[in-house]
């Protein structure tokens, strides 16, 4: 953490004091384990410099699984005022709108346990991944404009799902204000051949089973029973959503000096909400973000698809619904209460996922009496949490928690200490079948180059941001 002294307010947060040209104070949730990691990681540093930027509201904040990234931390969250506040790419990050999808089947282990190297391989077989895959839909340049602008629901209307699905994925799987005109020819020209595909790095889709229930009252109205057969999907909006952020951060470095904006970092680049570029950015962001909406609801639709014809069972037998998508690596414009009032604020998300609490008219109305589902994956090897966002958020973090188990180890560390290792053979030994594009990706995304995931989210639980709700185990992935 270099010079940055936090200062423990809880056993779950750290004060980060406002000094120099911050604007505002830091407040990094972390328990003992995980501000003993921050030591060797200048994430603290960057949730300092996200606190100079203009019109930042209450605080700059980290979640447990921080860590190192472009601009902002990986798991910062900063709501910015629309009228003196900015927004900024590195804010939301290249792969704008990662998130996770879960959706539940009326399978349990005995059901797949003598079938599941055979189901694993088809779905790898079937599921487009690895760098610069091409997908399974090959967009027209009226087509693609269409998936732009309406995300989800153009798969949903291609026949990739149902309307049902729009229903439980966050924000009907549209994020308003979206422009093609905004995107650039090179985003657009990336986008066209990559809907339906994985993707690399920390992307998978994970055959697992529904291990503990802490909240029964949650895992009813969300379908899940101990022992079920569940699967997630992460992934984002690939190429194209990668060439937005690159775009506008250029073009935003380019002009810095014009919005007269003094940044300790270069890579915080950004514009003024109000500014035409400001706009354009979020009308270009948003595309990338029903892009890959558009993208989980076709790879759900995949994998259905393999299921049904792997374990050779009916629509009926199978079951597989939606239990709910939510969105990452963001920014949208949200109301909460600022100092008694209700304000309008521009709130980035990047590696964190919106936690509403019950009765929020955002969630779905079957959900509404419990809650959001916030979807936690951790590493290949320990599963995945399902949570309900909590009031409390709404108070202290823009209704906000983490996203994942967060990073401990650069990819290039994780090669480095993964060389003489078969990481898939470990797996195996833990009982978690792996496959993946190639051995390198294993060497970055081993088990080891995590937090630990349920450190993580015990303190978000134990904050009262996001509850426990049920606990995911392993059984298969699927890597790029």
């Amino acid at each position: 953490m270099s010079e940055i002294k936090l200062e423990k307010l809880d056993d779950n947060r750290w004060l980060l004091p406002q000094t120099g040209a911050m604007r505002v104070p830091g407040i990094i949730y972390a328990n003992e384990n995980i501000h003993d990691l921050l030591r060797h990681d200048e994430s603290a540093r960057q949730v300092a410099n996200v606190a100079h930027l203009p019109g930042i509201v209450n605080f700059s904040l980290a979640m447990p699984d921080v860590h190192w990234g472009y601009g902002f931390p990986i798991g910062g969250v900063a709501a910015f005022d629309l009228e003196t506040g900015v927004v900024s790419p590195g804010g939301v990050g290249y792969d704008i709108n990662c998130g996770c999808r879960l959706m539940a089947t009326n399978l349990t282990f005995p059901d797949i346990r003598e079938k599941l190297k055979e189901l694993t391989t088809a779905l790898y077989h079937r599921i487009p991944s690895g760098v610069g895959s091409t997908g399974y839909v090959k967009l027209s340049g009226k087509d693609q404009k269409k998936v732009l602008e309406e995300g989800a629901a153009w798969a949903v209307k291609a026949g990739y799902g149902s309307a049902q699905d729009l229903e439980t994925t966050e924000d009907g799987g549209c994020l308003g204000g979206a422009d093609p005109e905004q995107v650039s020819a090179r985003a657009l020209e990336r986008g066209k051949q990559q809907l339906g595909t994985l993707g690399s790095g920390n992307h998978f889709l994970e055959i697992e089973t529904v291990e503990e229930i802490f909240d029964e009252t949650a895992a009813r109205v969300f379908g899940l029973h101990k022992g079920q057969i569940v699967i997630m999907i992460h992934t984002g909006s690939r190429g194209l959503g990668y060439q937005i952020c690159d775009d506008y951060l250029a073009l935003m470095v380019k002009h810095q000096a014009q919005t007269g904006i003094s940044l300790p970092d270069r890579q915080l680049a950004c514009a003024y909400l109000s500014s035409g570029r400001g706009q354009n950015y979020l009308a270009a962001m948003a595309c990338g973000a029903n892009y890959a909406w558009a993208n989980r609801q076709i790879l759900m639709y995949l994998t259905r698809e393999v299921l049904e014809k792997t374990l050779r069972a009916s629509p009926r037998e199978l079951g597989m619904r939606l239990v709910y998508d939510v969105c990452h690596n963001i920014a949208k414009i949200e109301k909460f209460s600022v100092a008694g009032q209700e304000k309008k604020l521009c709130v980035h998300r990047k590696g964190a996922t919106r936690a509403y609490p019950a009765g929020h008219e955002a969630i779905p109305a079957c959900y509404r009496s419990v809650g959001q589902p916030v979807l936690i994956p951790g590493d290949m090897g320990s599963g995945s949490y399902v949570l309900t966002g909590q009031a409390k958020a709404m108070d202290e973090t823009f209704g906000s928690a983490c996203h994942g188990a967060g990073r401990v180890m650069s990819r290039s560390q994780a090669i480095r200490s993964s060389r003489g290792r078969s990481i898939s053979r470990e797996l195996a030994d833990r009982g978690v079948l792996v496959m993946a594009g190639s051995k390198g990706t294993l060497g970055e995304e081993m088990p080891e180059a995590y937090k630990n995931v349920h450190d993580v989210v015990e303190v978000v639980h134990d904050a009262g941001i996001a509850k426990k709700a049920a606990r995911l185990k392993s059984l298969a992935c699927i890597k790029g």
